[in-house]
């Protein structure tokens, strides 16, 4: 080998031993770590409340803060306020020597005036103060009265939900028997019929214009206005109708007859009158269309009662207490639950469709009775 060549091998070895050399670091003259860290005292607040964010981060030189909502500030603590409700993400990012931190927060803006769409109530009457009552069905309500109608006996109530209209039925002198109407909050109380025998319930068919009113031994109809009034729509010789309800999707009445204890149905031209459920005794009916139900109270059972349409499938989903129950049935689609008035009892019930769940909703009531919600 000549000496050019051991002079280059040597080079290389002493170049390669020279960058195979590590170097030393010293951690700690490495600046500080970043942290990125806020507080609020809520996390959920009304529109327009100041909110103060604590920023608790660390070893920070710069802020920026991103509020979710379109502004941003590089405040260090700032406050805000959120004029429209919502949830909004909430950012801060610190920056320095050390580095970059992030955190981050949901906030939930509410507007406690606005109106749910929701916030369904359940109107009532409490027949021993001779009152029209209603209850949000928000938990945590409290009862309001909507008008005082002493002087005038009632059972049964029913809505008209295009008018804002409550059809309230009045037998406090038989045979001088009145069905009136008002708006929904009670003003504009009007007299539409008069002379009748002794009404017990009343239902609206507002596709047609028309009502169908449960009134003795029969079943009266007129306008929604109380013109062309038919007082025997439908007769039940020797009967005493206490209920009567309305499928829109079939356009069948169906009516409670409590002498000979059945239930009937009918065309909305008053024929096909057929007992559907024999041997039942009670004062209220709920057609649910929705799921094709029938619900019923029936003192010969001492319960609340449901059925298919046609009357099968019988079925007792609740028991009721002294038998006296039923005098008004409702069902809340929101929740699916079913609700019912026990008269003597002083009780609003409520119970899932199928009576499971079953609880007080209401209690110390005046005798309640015809429900609908609102």
């Amino acid at each position: 080998m000549t000496l050019k060549r051991l002079l280059t091998t040597f080079l290389i070895i002493i170049i390669a031993l020279t960058g195979c050399k590590k170097t030393k670091y010293n951690f700690n003259d490495l600046p500080p770590t970043v942290k990125s860290y806020f507080t609020v005292a809520n996390n959920q607040w009304n529109i327009n409340e100041t909110i103060q964010f604590t920023n608790q981060s660390e070893n920070g030189d710069s802020y920026f803060w991103d509020f979710g909502d379109g502004t941003t500030s590089t405040e260090k603590d700032p406050s805000k306020t959120y004029p429209n409700p919502g949830t909004y993400t909430v950012k801060l990012r610190v920056i320095g020597q050390g580095g970059t931190g992030n955190y981050s927060m949901d906030i939930v803006i509410i507007d406690p005036n606005i109106i749910i769409d929701t916030d369904k109530e359940l109107y009532f009457i409490e027949y021993g103060s001779k009152l029209v009552r209603k209850i949000s069905l928000v938990p945590g309500s409290t009862v309001e009265t909507v008008i005082n109608m002493t002087g005038r006996e009632a059972h049964g109530m029913a809505y008209d939900s295009i008018n804002k209209h409550i059809y309230y039925c009045d037998f406090q002198n038989t045979n001088s028997g009145k069905i009136w109407r008002m708006d929904f909050d009670g003003e504009n109380l009007v007299e539409l019929l008069s002379g009748l025998a002794s009404p017990y319930g009343v239902v609206l068919n507002l596709a047609e214009g028309k009502m169908y009113i449960a009134d003795g031994p029969n079943v009266s109809r007129a306008n929604l206005d109380g013109s062309e009034y038919e007082k025997t729509f439908i007769t039940i010789p020797g009967g005493a109708m206490r209920a009567v309800a309305f499928n829109s999707k079939s356009n069948t009445i169906y009516f409670y007859e409590v002498n000979d204890e059945n239930l009937f149905a009918a065309k909305t031209d008053g024929t096909g009158v057929e007992a559907v459920i024999e041997g039942a005794y009670g004062y209220g009916i709920f057609i649910d269309e929705v799921n094709d139900k029938i619900y019923y109270d029936d003192r010969n059972n001492t319960g609340i009662m449901q059925a298919n349409l046609d009357g099968s499938g019988i079925t007792k989903i609740a028991n009721v207490t002294g038998n006296r129950g039923g005098s008004g049935i409702v069902v809340d689609y929101k929740e699916n639950k079913l609700y019912w008035a026990e008269t003597n009892n002083g009780f609003i019930k409520r119970a899932n469709l199928d009576g499971s769940g079953a609880e007080t909703f209401l209690s110390g009531v005046n005798n309640p009775r015809g429900m609908f919600i609102k």
